[in-house]
Formats: C-alpha cells, sequence, structure tokens
C-alpha cells in the first residue's frame, strides 16, 4: 500500500533513489522552485538596469523640462521664427539656446558717495550679466523699432552726465564716514628736518636707482642734478633731449580771412582709381573731363614717359580750381603701388610743367577701399537690433539703458544683420536693489560685446580735463567717430564726388561734394562735434546753408536746406548727431536733396574716400586715471565670478 501512494503523489513512475535516500517531500520542492524563480528575476531586474543606465550614458531626465520647452517656443509676434520653425522637415523644437540664471549676479559693491563736505562708504547694488543673444527671450514689454536716425542721433549731452562711482577699494561691513581737510602748508607742529646737500642726494640716487626702474616704475630727471654723474658706463642719455626750440618767422602778420563770395577760387582734389588698363586720357573723359584737356594732360605724360596707357591698380590725382561758372585743371599727379611717379601743373602761361609732388592725401591710399556689403548669417536668428532689446530687457536693463547700448555700438556693429549663436553681450551697470532691476537713474559703467570676429570692451569715465562722461575701449580711445560718413540717416545716395554735367547749367563742372536725397523736411544732423561759423542763406547758390568748424582744420558743409534748426547760429556749439536742419531744395537745386561737403585745411575733398582720423582718446594724467578706473572695474569683476563659482 504504501508503494501505491507514493506513485500516485509523484507520477506513474517510480523514482530513483540512491541507496540509504528517502523520497523527497512535496514542500521541500516548492521552495526550491520559488527561491529559484525569486534570484533570478532580481538578477534580470539588476543586469537590465545597468545596462540601460550605460546606453543614456548617466542621464536621469528622459523628458524636456516645460521651461526649457516654453524657452525655445517662437515669440507670438515673430513671424519669421513661426514660418521657419514649421518648415517641412524642421524640428519641432528649434534649438535656440536659453539662458542660465547663473548668467546674472548682483553684487553689493563698497562705493563712495559725497554728502556735503564728507566720504560715506556706503554698499550699493551693482548688476553683471552675461547675455547669449541668440536665445529666444520671453518679454512682456515692447521697444523701439530700428531707426537709423535715432541710432546716430544723441540722445543725451554726456558733460551733463553724473560722474562715474568711486569703488572703494576694501570691503566694508557697515556704512563708513571719511572727512577729508587739507594739509596745513603754513605752520607745522613738528620740526623740519635739515636740508639735504647735494652730495647726500646723489647718494640717494645711487643707491636707489635700480628700484625706481622695477617694474612700471619710470624714472623722474632731475633738472639740477646732471644725469651723467650717475651713470656706470654708456647709457645713451639725450642730455639735451628736453630741449626744445620754436622758430617764429620775422616780417609776419596776421589778417582775418576774408569772406567767402561765388566769385572766390575754390581748389579741389578729385582722386581717380584705375580699376582696368586704359590711355590716361580715356581714364579721365570716363570720370567726367572734357576731351581735349584730357588729351592734353595725356600728351605731356607721354613726352615724359613714353607712354600713354595706365595699369590697373593706378591712381590719378586731379587738382581743379573753380572760380564761379569755370572750372580748369590745375595740377594732375600719377600714383603706382602708392608711390608717385609723375605730377603735371599749370605754369604762368598755361602750359603743362613737371611740378612737385603734392601734399600727402589720405584719400590716394584708400582709393580701392571699397567696403563689400555685409551679408546676413543664419536666417532663423533673429537681427542684431532685436536680439540686443530683447536679451537686455528680459535681464533687468530698462529701455533708456539698452539705447545707449545701441547708440555706444553703432559705429562698430551691423543692426540689420542676423545674429550668430555665439554673439554675445556682457554688461555691468548700477541697480536699485538686490533684484538687479535697472532704474532711469542706473548707470551702464562696462560693456563687453561679441559679433563673430569684432570684440569690442567700453568703460565709462569722466574725463577731468573737460568733465565730459564718455565710453573708451581698454587703450583709452572713443568709439565714436571723429565725422559721420552720411548725414542723413536713411537718405539715398544720388551723386558723387568729381566732375560732372550739371544739371541746371548744363556745362561740365566741378561736383565738390555727395548728394543724398530724402523727402522735404527729413533732419539732418551734425556729422560731428564743433562750431557753427554759418547758418543762413548762401548767394552762390547752396541756399540755406550751414558750415560746422571742427578741430584740426576739418570744416563741413551742408546745403539747400529748407530751414535751420533754431539755436544753430554762429558760434553755437553743436553735437555730433544733433539735428541742425531739415532736407530742402533751396537754392540751385533740381529736389529736395542734401549736398554735403567736407572742408581740409581750405581745400574741398571728397568726403566717401577721406581717412577720416580716429576719435577722441585720453592722453597725459587723463589716461592715467582711466587706467586706474578700468582696472579697479576689472578686478571687481572677476572676483564677483570667483566669488559666484565658489559658491556654487
Amino acid at each position: 500500500m504504501q508503494e501505491v501512494k507514493i506513485i500516485r503523489s509523484l507520477g506513474e513512475e517510480p523514482p530513483i533513489l540512491a541507496e540509504g535516500r528517502r523520497t523527497p517531500d512535496r514542500r521541500e520542492v516548492s521552495l526550491r522552485w520559488l527561491s529559484g524563480t525569486v534570484l533570478t528575476g532580481l538578477t534580470s531586474s539588476v543586469l537590465m538596469g545597468v545596462a540601460l543606465f550605460a546606453a543614456l550614458e548617466g542621464r536621469e531626465i528622459l523628458a524636456t523640462p516645460a521651461e526649457a520647452s516654453a524657452m525655445n517656443q517662437p515669440l507670438p509676434n515673430d513671424r519669421d521664427a513661426q514660418l521657419s520653425s514649421s518648415r517641412k522637415g524642421a524640428r519641432l523644437i528649434s534649438s535656440l539656446l536659453a539662458a542660465k540664471p547663473a548668467d546674472k549676479a548682483v553684487m553689493d559693491v563698497p562705493t563712495v558717495i559725497v554728502e556735503g563736505d564728507k566720504q560715506v562708504v556706503r554698499k550699493l547694488p551693482f548688476a553683471h550679466v552675461k547675455m547669449a543673444l541668440a536665445a529666444n527671450y520671453q518679454i512682456d514689454q515692447s521697444y523701439p523699432r530700428f531707426d537709423p536716425l535715432d541710432i546716430a542721433s544723441e540722445g543725451e549731452t554726456p558733460a551733463s552726465a553724473a560722474p562715474s562711482p568711486v569703488f572703494y577699494g576694501s570691503d566694508v561691513e557697515s556704512e563708513v564716514s571719511l572727512e577729508v581737510e587739507d594739509f596745513r602748508t603754513d605752520r607745522s607742529d613738528l620740526p623740519l628736518a635739515q636740508s639735504m646737500s647735494l652730495e647726500e642726494v646723489e647718494e640717494n640716487v645711487r643707491t636707489n636707482g635700480s628700484l625706481l626702474t622695477s617694474d612700471d616704475a619710470k624714472v623722474a630727471t632731475l633738472y639740477y642734478v646732471d644725469p651723467q654723474r650717475f651713470a656706470s658706463g654708456d647709457n645713451g642719455i639725450d642730455i639735451l633731449g628736453r630741449l626744445s626750440a620754436k622758430v617764429v618767422e620775422e616780417n609776419m602778420s596776421v589778417t582775418e580771412s576774408a569772406a567767402v563770395t561765388p566769385q572766390m577760387p575754390e581748389y579741389a582734389d578729385d582722386v581717380i582709381p584705375v580699376r582696368v588698363g586704359a590711355t590716361l586720357s580715356a581714364v579721365m573723359v570716363g570720370a567726367g573731363y572734357a576731351k581735349a584737356e584730357a588729351g592734353d594732360v595725356e600728351d605731356f605724360f607721354a613726352s615724359v614717359t613714353q607712354r600713354r596707357e595706365l595699369a590697373e591698380g593706378d591712381v590719378v590725382r586731379v587738382g581743379v580750381l573753380q572760380q564761379a561758372e569755370k572750372a580748369r585743371i590745375v595740377r594732375v599727379s600719377l600714383y603706382r603701388d602708392g608711390r608717385h611717379q609723375l605730377t603735371a601743373a599749370i605754369d604762368d602761361k598755361g602750359k603743362f610743367v613737371t611740378g612737385q609732388e603734392p601734399p600727402y592725401l589720405a584719400a590716394v591710399t584708400s582709393a580701392f577701399d571699397d567696403a563689400p556689403p555685409v551679408v546676413a548669417g543664419n536666417q532663423d536668428l533673429p537681427r542684431v537690433y532685436d536680439g540686443i532689446y530683447r536679451a537686455a530687457l528680459s535681464y533687468g536693463m530698462n529701455k533708456r539703458m539698452v539705447s545707449r547700448v545701441i547708440r555706444l555700438l553703432a559705429p562698430a556693429v551691423d543692426f540689420q544683420a542676423r545674429l550668430k549663436a555665439t554673439d554675445q553681450l556682457e554688461a555691468f551697470y548700477s541697480a536699485e536693489d538686490d533684484s538687479g532691476e535697472a532704474t532711469d537713474e542706473s548707470e551702464l559703467l562696462f560693456l563687453h560685446a561679441k559679433f563673430g570676429e569684432s570684440d569690442t570692451r567700453l568703460y565709462r569715465f569722466q574725463d577731468p580735463t573737460d568733465l565730459s562722461v564718455d565710453y573708451y575701449d581698454q587703450n583709452g580711445k572713443s568709439l565714436k567717430q571723429f565725422l559721420i560718413r552720411n548725414p542723413l540717416p536713411g537718405g539715398a545716395f544720388r551723386s558723387g564726388f568729381g566732375m560732372r554735367r550739371h544739371p541746371i547749367l548744363g556745362y561740365m563742372r566741378m561736383h565738390t561734394g555727395v548728394d543724398w536725397s530724402a523727402p522735404r523736411g527729413t533732419p539732418i544732423i551734425a556729422a560731428g562735434d564743433g562750431i557753427v561759423e554759418k547758418a543762413g542763406w548762401d548767394r552762390g547758390g547752396y541756399g540755406n546753408q550751414t558750415l560746422i568748424r571742427h578741430p584740426n582744420g576739418y570744416v563741413t558743409s551742408y546745403n539747400h536746406q529748407s530751414a535751420i534748426a533754431k539755436g544753430v547760429a554762429p558760434g553755437a556749439q553743436v553735437r555730433q548727431g544733433q539735428v541742425i536742419g531739415w532736407v530742402g531744395t533751396t537754392g540751385q537745386s533740381t529736389g529736395p536733396h542734401l549736398h554735403y561737403e567736407v572742408i581740409v585745411n581750405g581745400n574741398k575733398v571728397d568726403p566717401q574716400r577721406i581717412r577720416l582720423p580716429a576719435g577722441k582718446a585720453l592722453k597725459g594724467e587723463a589716461l592715467a586715471k582711466f587706467e586706474d578706473e578700468r582696472k579697479r572695474i576689472d578686478d571687481l569683476l572677476e572676483k564677483g565670478e570667483a566669488k559666484q563659482v565658489a559658491s556654487q
């Protein structure tokens, strides 16, 4: 009976049992199967988790966060971005950059504030922002549309601006009050030491001479001590280097300049680049000169050089004397590879003779400097102008400060070009509180702009010589141009400098300026800082004319105006970008336009080709103070970045 029960419970066949073994219990079989199944499942789960972790390279977030998705959506009013994001084959989420909260930091900086006769050191908030301009920023406020006149005009008078804040070199826990008192020189409570003898002075110079020339320290020359006495050998010291002599010509008288009349002769230089090899007469005729005069010039050059052909790259400089309706050639010069070859000049008998090389003219060197047009970049990104406004407003800068940024970068940045993914803007400005929001009293102290290969750093500084406030690069040079080439922003170029047939008089005449056309009443701005020399009607055909005298012998002329702005009168001081009048068609004119001239030392030159001087550059004591101010700002920003990285 026992054998039958075992067969029924384990199967039809009897179990194979070794000697001395007993029959296994059914509960033991169930526990072994259950434990093996659990261990197999756990092992599989661990192995699958390790494989999944390795495939994702340690990334645990598989879904795009809602904030990142919102940052990549096109703006509601950005039609170009919406169209570009919905094209066939385009990505569902565009690859625009997203700003990081760490790109903005507000630091409390000890600042010296003048209150009455005391100086108070108080901590004030300053914001330091770094903006990736290609990010798609969400802003809930509008900004002004692109207007070239508004960008070129001077919105504020720098001379009336507040000076830059002075940072205290050490950190303070609370407010510190400093009182400055002049050192008394009339009397002293301490006994004065005996004056040093000349021998003692010489001994001190010999002893401390090596220290005076270390690093950036400079040796001050003592006039009452012979420097040769301290020399250990032949050091090449020029004792007469500080001596200067001024030669005054005898029998010289100075008179006031005569008034300009239509009958007075005017001299102008016309620079003609030879782009294709041709004869000299063909080049001059192509530039608008009479065939007979051009032939006479070519015959003379051929008699001297034994050739009539000009090569590609040559430059012809023609001097023209204009008197009323008569214009005649008085001098022609030929340049090759930037070097003077030959000059033909008119003598008293009206014949061409060999003349001396005329004074240097920068337009000859830059005759072929035609700037290529700027090609737009990535069409999926907004324009530079929009990118700057959107980024700056989203970071807490107000419209007034952003407008200042636009004007500062105008000479170096094309705001109509498309942004690049690497374009960045860094700013440091005073804020109202720890939020870092700018107010109308906030001042922009530092600006760092990167656009492609262009890298611009600007520091705010008040020049102690004239108390004017401006922005300078790291070398103390202003980015603002000396003269604007186009004083009619938005105007269309119509006629250049050179010989042409006069549209009213009908004969060949030297056009001594450039013409910009625009609707009547379009504002005209001053090309540079200067003093008004003339503002009124001109009897020579210029109509309403304004003459502005600039430094270093430059004069700009604005003609055919419909009206002259109020306050623009002889003796008045104007600033670059200030509206001085409006486009008209007064005088000898066929339509509303601006005839613009540049006069250098009495000679009219081509405003589009002349190589203009650089902007204002700090020198001497002003430059030294600027370098100290720049170093304080750089050190402050470096310390702020180091503290921010340490806190992270």
